[in-house]
């Protein structure tokens, strides 16, 4: 890691956030602002008109908008946050390397933030993390812990008419909850008092690479919270000096679900929490369906006991926990009786969650699929296809756009049509429509009373808008 200066004199310098819109930039630019830095920022989507409602939010908060052609570059005492992949020929980078910037990736500047609170709590998995990472921080802030929160996504329990988009919750410096990203190996740049693993799968490295990156991970932390249902995750075990376990199906694991105890609808689930470091049996309740949600839960109820916080109160906080903007968000009904819901699904086993949660209950399912990008559609694409092709039944539809794709030098050369082809060979069934409006029609036309229609896909905030219009359409 690149030697930084202190933490008092780095958050005396301006900030500037090259993409400050993107999921992983935003956070960080409201955590800095939150805790009284000058923050400014540019974005291709901002240049674009994409999502305006967010920058003009932003703007309203005091943050300083340019365009992004390097004007926003004024003076070699700023530091420029932007990703490690980047490329030199954006205006900010080529302004800010004349000016011999200091320039900090996102990861590092979290954590750096993370490494300096009082406790780190780390939340580390393939899937799951940004949903954990909420649960979490909203147990610690209704204890009254007053957690900062670091997320990729926007909190619906933290969002206000001044912060719409609240994917951070700026509290004090005692406690740093935040999300640590595997897929770019920089989370072994955190040193957690506490790191949960959820799971570990395939997605942007191999299960080499991963095993050694989390298991590097676990044996950091101060306290390892572990899902004893993950085999790949419990094999790791050894690696962490103390853990807590949880599971659903794991009878051994520390915090667990009293056997027969879950109930699921449509939209909502109950299990009876156990406490096996007492015996204790605590009543969840909890607005989101599905069994993952459920292993969420008891990862955010582990993660909070690991701090000191007592199941019965964890329990109790995540009563009135109200979820992820773009996690199995239900955007509505149709007057017809179409249910349209808006998700993040993007890798497989994201993908396979939704799916399964959809297919726990009866009706078609319509599941609308725009790749997070060409790079990560050819790292995943066999496993993607046999997600779909083995999730959905054969009166289900799956429709691919093509990949989201906002510039840039990547290779295009093989998009969805590609996966299609691979779920058609294994069995399956879907769609390649390359232009989402075209995917749009298409839903309208093939929807029916009963269906649900769930639109995935990551890193494009206006998959929100195409769900809402799909919806207005039906």
């Amino acid at each position: 890691m690149t030697d930084f200066p202190s933490p008092d004199e780095l958050f005396a310098r301006p900030f500037f956030f090259c993409g400050i819109g993107g999921s992983g930039m935003l956070p960080l630019a409201q955590i800095l602002k939150g805790r009284g830095c000058v923050v400014g920022g540019s974005d291709r989507s901002f240049d674009q008109g994409r999502t305006p409602e967010k920058f003009a939010a932003l703007e309203r908060q005091g943050f300083d908008l340019r365009p992004q052609d390097g004007s926003g570059i004024v003076s070699a005492d700023q530091v420029l946050v932007a990703s490690a992949a980047i490329e030199d020929t954006v205006p900010e980078i080529r302004r800010a390397t004349e000016l011999d910037l200091l320039r900090l990736t996102r990861a590092e500047l979290n954590s750096i933030l993370f490494n300096t609170s009082g406790a780190g709590i780390g939340i580390a998995g393939t899937s799951g993390k940004s949903t954990v990472t909420a649960m979490l921080g909203w147990i610690l802030h209704a204890v009254g812990r007053d957690p900062t929160i670091m997320n990729g996504a926007v909190m619906k329990n933290f969002v206000s008419e001044e912060r719409p988009y609240a994917s951070a919750a700026v509290g004090g410096q005692a406690l740093y909850v935040s999300e640590v990203d595997e897929s770019d190996g920089s989370i072994a740049l955190y040193r957690p008092a506490v790191g949960v693993l959820l799971n570990v799968s395939l997605d942007h490295k191999s299960m080499d690479e991963l095993r050694a990156l989390f298991g590097d991970y676990l044996e950091r932390s101060r306290i390892a919270v572990i899902n004893a249902d993950d085999q790949e995750a419990l094999a790791l075990l050894p690696r962490a000096s103390e853990a807590i376990t949880f599971g659903i199906d794991q009878t051994r694991a520390q915090i667990g679900i009293d056997a027969g105890s879950r109930a699921e609808s449509p939209t909502r689930q109950a299990a009876m929490v156990v406490d096996r470091h007492d015996g204790s049996t605590h009543a969840l309740r909890l607005a989101m369906p599905g069994r993952h949600n459920l292993s969420n839960a008891l990862a955010a109820i582990a993660g909070a006991a690991a701090t000191g916080v007592p199941v019965a109160a964890s329990v109790e906080a995540l009563g009135d926990f109200t979820g992820l903007a773009r996690r199995f968000d239900i955007v509505g009904t149709s007057e017809s009786g179409v249910i349209v819901i808006d998700d993040f699904g993007h890798n497989p086993e994201k993908c396979a969650a939704t799916l399964r949660t959809l297919k726990a209950h009866p009706g078609r399912v319509i599941a609308f699929f725009q790749p997070h990008g060409y790079g990560p559609l050819r790292q995943m694409g066999h496993e993607l296809a046999e997600t779909f092709a083995r999730e959905l039944d054969s009166d289900d539809v799956a429709i691919f756009s093509d990949p989201v794709y906002f510039g840039g030098t990547t290779d295009r050369s093989e998009g969805s049509e590609r996966i299609v082809a691979m779920i058609e060979q294994v069995g399956g069934s879907a769609e390649h429509i390359a232009s989402r409006e075209q995917c749009g029609e298409r839903i309208v036309e093939l929807a029916r009373p009963g269906d649900r229609v769930v639109v995935m896909g990551a890193r494009d905030d206006t998959l929100s808008e195409f769900a809402k219009g799909v919806l207005a359409r039906l």
